[in-house]
């Protein structure tokens, strides 16, 4: 989020999380529990020709219930601020490159209580998703020019851009996990809290002590608005999609 949108209690967006798992239950993925629309970053399959998984490596702090917290740096015409800012893990199904939770910013000048959305997120596995968004306004210049920000990314700049998005790249052995996340709904507040959830996030995850970078990108706010989180160890809760179990 940064300097109006639908607002939705957060028991509506828990029953969306329930709605999503029953349906994974009965064996039926809801393309719209993940987007609104079929995203033209997914891709099919993915094994090499030995059958062993190419996808990016299972990490316990990227779980259900992880609590993160730090600060995003936003601008404006006026000036730049830090806002504290805490994140949890809501659901993972790592099958379909699915993830959500809650962001909630503590110091936001025009709001009077912290102010809590819900966000989506996409992994970029290279089966579900790749490096391209192709969606929210964002080229595959956009997505280039915000990966780079991550020095972790280098190693995979040239086989993206000539792969459409890195759809062979074998991300197993990589210590990060690269996502994005998109804001959907403010849960606690109204229309004129004065924040914009337009755009999304690029997101770097290490699989090594759990940090968190991430840029906000809205064609219409400032560029290159960071996101800087720490793992927490504040009590677990959430949804696994896995095991269909509500915490």
């Amino acid at each position: 989020m940064v300097f109006n949108q639908k607002k939705e209690s957060w028991n509506s967006c828990r029953s969306r999380l329930l709605q999503f798992v029953s349906h994974r239950k009965m064996g039926v993925r809801r393309s719209s529990e993940v987007s609104d629309s079929a995203p033209s970053s997914s891709v099919s399959g993915k094994e090499d020709n030995s059958g062993c998984s190419l996808l990016p490596p299972e990490c316990s702090l990227l779980s259900v219930g992880q609590a993160f917290g730090g600060t995003q740096n936003v601008s404006s015409m006026q000036k730049e601020e830090a806002w504290r800012v805490n994140v949890r893990i809501q659901g993972v199904d790592r099958d379909h490159g699915y993830l959500c939770g809650t962001m909630e910013a503590l110091n936001v000048p025009s709001a009077d209580t912290p102010v809590v959305t819900f966000w989506e997120g996409e992994i970029i596995d290279t089966k579900n998703y790749t490096f391209y968004t192709g969606k929210w306004e964002a080229s595959h210049e956009d997505d280039t020019r915000h990966w780079s920000k991550f020095a972790s990314f280098s190693e995979f700049s040239t086989q993206v851009e000539s792969s459409d998005g890195g759809r062979s790249l074998d991300m197993s052995s990589c210590p990060y996990i690269f996502m994005r996340w998109k804001e959907q709904y403010f849960v606690n507040v109204g229309k004129d809290c004065g924040l914009t959830i337009a755009g999304f996030y690029y997101v770097c995850f290490s699989c090594q002590d759990g940090s968190i970078n991430g840029y906000y990108f809205d064609p219409n706010s400032s560029p290159f608005q960071m996101l800087e989180l720490k793992p927490t160890h504040e009590g677990r809760s959430g949804v696994g999609f896995s095991s269909y179990q509500l915490q």
